[in-house]
């Protein structure tokens, strides 16, 4: 089980955005910086917070007065607020929310809070997909541009207006993590191939950075004790752990716990977004089928329970039948049920990890994912879950279909063909595709 480590150094963190949970405070974390190590911004090694002011265009690819294009990357060196200094020991807990230095110590901190829980489950550091050019990710805060994206040096975040309100990007932790996982992607399995449209390495990117996201949110206490609290851990109910805010203009809201088959864009696609949930939901699946084998391992839910579980998945009764047995069950050990989540999520991170390592990012399929996933647990339990695996990805069409053509261009909502995607090398070819 993945654990703080009281030696490295403390922020605050919200983990769920505050507009979500106006009565939240942020959590207490420590990230693996060692107390002292951070210099203001912050700043270590590895990345640095800027809160710009003044800053007249997002990073990424524009054009000059001539037309021309060119890519506007890192480092800022125009006007910034001032820097957060670390506090007594080398924390950076000591901040008030509200303030522009907490603003950048959040951002600061959960980019290094997500990519600490992915490298452990790595074991080793994450390099920079983009090291060729850059020592360090710049972590930049730009009010005014009404997304949030990882490119080639940069991770940069703004907010948008919902409801007569402005919501910054730099303070909700889904979707910096859902960032991160994009960087953790390009590094681990690969950038885009320029000459292969292929729809699941679309689609897969888009689920592996909801993953990241789910599994790194699920690394906060006050996450799990409110969502097994909240359920009696019948996670298949709509919680707080299975949404993720996304960062386009329709404030969309993908699912976890979806019913997405990928036999639904057999026709065609033109989302990323949407073809991802049938892998996510797969995915989301695999965790909760394992968390019910934890508790019928550890003796926390009888046999008939788990099995009424499995034949139910899916039906509309599922909450009326089971929701008393999983309000009995978990009243008697509620730290059993933590423990056996915890264990699960540990699971899905291992093999996550451990999968993606395996995959090219040219032929990429979810098919490819799920074998992956089945050769990992082969190496790691001599096939415990290979069943829980093949029947999850099996239900959403996964082993016999094929997503159709993209039916539309990409347009500003598309992650995949953004500015994130630019890099110094591909210019021209992205210029001319």
């Amino acid at each position: 089980m993945l654990e703080n480590d009281v030696s490295g150094t403390r922020f605050r963190l919200f983990p769920q955005a505050p507009e979500v949970d106006e009565d939240g405070e942020p959590e207490t974390v420590y990230v693996s910086s060692p107390a002292g190590s951070l210099g203001p911004g912050p700043q270590d090694e590895r990345m640095y917070a800027v809160n710009t002011i003044g800053k007249p265009r997002h990073y990424g690819m524009h054009k000059n007065g001539m037309g021309d294009p060119y890519l506007f990357l890192p480092p800022w060196n125009g006007e910034i607020h001032q820097p957060p200094e670390p506090g007594p020991g080398g924390h950076f807990d000591h901040l008030e929310p509200g303030t522009p230095e907490f603003d950048a110590a959040h951002l600061f901190g959960a980019t290094r809070f997500t990519l600490d829980v992915w490298e452990r489950y790595f074991g080793r550091p994450i390099k920079w997909h983009f090291r060729d050019d850059f020592d360090r990710l710049e972590l930049s805060i730009m009010p005014d541009v009404d997304n949030a994206f990882m490119g080639w040096g940069f991770l940069e975040t703004g907010g948008m207006h919902v409801d007569g309100a402005y919501r910054p990007f730099w303070l909700n932790f889904d979707v910096i993590a859902h960032e991160v996982g994009h960087g953790i992607i390009y590094s681990e399995v690969g950038m885009p191939a320029d000459d292969i449209d292929n729809a699941e390495y679309y689609g897969f990117h888009e689920s592996a950075a909801d993953l990241s996201a789910l599994i790194a949110s699920m690394h906060f206490d006050s996450v799990i004790n409110g969502l097994l609290d909240n359920t009696s851990g019948n996670l298949y109910t709509f919680n707080r752990l299975n949404r993720f805010a996304e960062t386009s203009d329709n404030k969309q809201i993908r699912v976890a716990a979806n019913d997405s088959r990928l036999s639904d864009f057999a026709a065609g696609w033109d989302s990323e977004h949407k073809l991802s949930q049938p892998l996510t939901g797969a995915m989301f699946d695999v965790l909760i089928d394992v968390f019910h084998e934890n508790l019928l391992d550890a003796g926390l839910i009888p046999p008939e329970m788990e099995d009424l579980s499995d034949k139910l998945e899916g039906d509309p009764r599922y909450l009326d039948i089971l929701q008393g047995q999983f309000d009995q069950y978990y009243a008697r050990d509620p730290q059993g049920f933590k423990d056996a989540l915890l264990l699960a999520r540990d699971y899905l991170g291992t093999y996550l990890a451990d999968a993606w390592r395996m995959l090219d990012p040219r032929t990429i399929s979810y098919r490819g994912v799920g074998n992956a996933l089945i050769d990992v647990d082969e190496a790691i339990t001599g096939g415990r879950f290979r069943r829980i695996i093949k029947v999850n990805f099996e239900m959403r069409d996964i082993d016999r279909t094929r997503p159709g053509p993209r039916l539309k261009k990409p347009d500003k909502t598309s992650h995949l063909f953004s500015d994130r995607t630019v890099t110094p090398q591909n210019l021209h070819k992205r210029v001319h595709a």
